[in-house]
């Protein structure tokens, strides 16, 4: 379902009209935090070519790492459903969470008491100041969509997310579901 007003939960979806954008072409962001003073959101379709272990050596697993967005991407960030296991958590929506006690994180990805079904890391996030997110909305950069894999969406495949949604939302939209990433490529 087509949302008008955003908030805290969401999903964006980039319209196609945004190809040639490095950072968002055929983005899907969470927004996990939309009020007066900005928006803030992970970008969940763009794995990175690093690991978890990469990046923090003593976390020894291979987890994928996502770029969130083109605001500071030399932090790490995380969404999870597990807050009863990760203490001081932020709940976005529906089941799902945003930070917490990374030492922690760090001590359950090593008793392997979570997987990667549970927690999404990221470097960088998408951010808008006040009334810049309303203002791309308007010029029909983005689609709003309801979060309706609530918790799951941690699990969704990043592959054919964005085509999906094209072929949900149909009409013009299905046919922009098969061209190519780079139109310069056909």
């Amino acid at each position: 379902m087509i949302i008008t007003k955003p908030k805290k939960g969401d999903l964006l979806i980039a319209e196609p009209s945004i190809i040639g954008d490095v950072s968002f072409n055929r983005s899907i962001v969470l927004l996990a935090d939309h009020n007066e003073e900005g928006s803030i959101g992970f970008i969940l379709n763009k794995p990175l070519e690093y690991t978890i272990n990469d990046l923090v050596p003593e976390v020894e697993a291979n987890f994928k790492v996502y770029n969130g967005g083109p605001v500071e991407q030399d932090n790490l960030y995380f969404i999870h459903k597990i807050p009863e296991l990760i203490p001081d958590s932020i709940e976005i929506s529906l089941g799902i969470y945003w930070g917490g006690d990374f030492n922690k994180v760090a001590e359950l990805i090593a008793n392997n008491e979570i997987n990667e079904h549970d927690i999404r890391f990221f470097l960088g996030y998408s951010g808008w100041k006040s009334n810049q997110l309303e203002t791309e909305l308007k010029t029909s950069s983005w689609v709003v969509t309801e979060n309706i894999y609530k918790k799951s969406i941690i699990e969704k495949d990043y592959e054919t997310f964005w085509k999906e949604k094209m072929l949900e939302f149909g009409g013009e939209y299905s046919i922009w579901s098969n061209a190519p990433e780079n139109p310069n490529y056909n």
